[in-house]
């Protein structure tokens, strides 16, 4: 473990990785109805916007996760950036759906190695017990950003289109990286040489415990990008809210695991952590019978959809910290790899489902929320297992 930074800039900087991942996909969604109007396009293909950019971002995280492990998170960091800004000026000057597509993939490339390993930075330097601390704290305030980011969205597309958004990602970008360069280290990482080679991924998946807490994370990220891909034509299109009152709503849930973040982190070195884990697997429960009950009823008032939403975006904020520092110490000396699986099954089930209920939407809310049920299933599943398994628990809860 390396000694513990005392720089506040080294925190803001690592804020600002983790808000270009959320930003350039939050920021972005707003204006899905007016690329659909401009470009002709239909439900799926306007998805493809964001499924094709999870495909870029978990094919790099492959190689983000071995080469951090090697070379240390500086110097991958700064490329990815570097690639994160070439797509983005081709979206920003692209003319056609299919150039729009070739940024969105570029873009998603680049920003897995600033989203997937700024918490990286942390865990090099702190046990897990403080980890879990700054993770809620750093999400706390990137999730207030990310939360605003669809208001932001919405009223850049309104006076600047989407053309806008890429503008605002491109500043953003180029700030990150001036932050990045200055005041994050340019140490190589301490990993264990054992697990420099790709094949030490193979010992991630042989690891229980880290098998089991990826599963959870997975499917219980999916439904937020599920909802969030589909929303902007569910809500503006279908359901008749305007461009500026969508990000307010697209904004409140984020808003809820925010403040739950805050709460959280000021407590999270004294509270009783198994108690809080079976009651969050107890409101994630309740949570996938209010997504069927909004499929089997097609609510078609916002207000109640967003509601229906809040049992699964609180029971969400416990455990997304307690369990990642976890994983991350899995398997000694992969973290980076660690990371990266992790975010590669998150996107590719992100994609996978936002696909689906994209090819069976059909102006209601049922085809997101079955597939939104589904994939809180699987995680109260294997959240289950692990409760059950409270050895394996014992490093990160007691």
């Amino acid at each position: 473990m390396k000694p513990a930074p005392n720089n506040i800039m080294l925190l803001v900087t690592v804020i600002l990785m983790d808000i270009l991942g959320g930003a350039e996909l939050d920021l972005f969604v707003p204006s899905f109805p007016e690329l659909q109007a401009e470009f002709g396009l239909s439900a799926v293909l306007v998805e493809w916007l964001l499924s094709l950019n999870f495909i870029g971002f978990g094919l790099s995280l492959f190689v983000v996760g071995v080469t951090a492990d090697r070379y240390g998170r500086k110097p991958v960091i700064l490329f990815g950036l570097f690639v994160f800004i070439v797509g983005s000026i081709i979206c920003l000057f692209s003319g056609s759906y299919y150039g729009l597509l070739i940024g969105r993939f570029i873009q998603g490339t680049g920003a897995a190695a600033p989203a997937s390993l700024c918490f990286l930075i942390i865990a090099d330097h702190y046990p897990i017990k403080r980890q879990q601390f700054f993770l809620a704290m750093l999400n706390c305030i990137t999730n207030i950003s990310v939360g605003f980011a669809p208001v932001a969205g919405s009223y850049i597309t309104k006076y600047f289109h989407w053309q806008g958004n890429f503008i605002a990602l491109l500043i953003l970008a180029a700030f990150t990286v001036l932050m990045t360069v200055i005041f994050i280290p340019g140490s190589k990482s301490l990993e264990e040489s054992e697990n420099l080679s790709p094949l030490g991924y193979l010992k991630l998946f042989k690891s229980k415990q880290f098998v089991l807490i990826a599963c959870v994370g997975t499917f219980m990220f999916v439904p937020y990008w599920v909802f969030s891909g589909i929303s902007p034509i569910l809500y503006m299109k279908d359901l008749g809210v305007s461009l500026t009152s969508f990000g307010y709503y697209q904004g409140f849930s984020t808003l809820i695991f925010a403040l739950g973040s805050l709460m959280f982190g000021f407590v999270v070195e004294k509270c009783n952590k198994l108690y809080f884990l079976t009651l969050s697997k107890n409101l994630l429960l309740f949570g996938f019978f209010c997504t069927i009950f909004m499929a089997f009823f097609e609510l078609d008032n916002p207000k109640l959809i967003i509601l229906s939403m809040m049992p699964y975006n609180i029971a969400a904020i416990i455990p997304s910290f307690i369990f990642y520092p976890i994983a991350l110490s899995a398997v000694p000396g992969a973290k980076g790899k660690a990371s990266a699986i992790m975010n590669v099954s998150r996107l590719a089930m992100s994609a996978i489902g936002l696909e689906t209920a994209g090819y069976f939407y059909s102006g209601t809310v049922r085809s997101v929320a079955v597939v939104m049920a589904i994939s809180i299933l699987i995680s109260v599943i294997a959240f289950a297992a692990i409760l059950r398994e409270k050895d394996m628990l014992r490093k990160g809860v007691s």
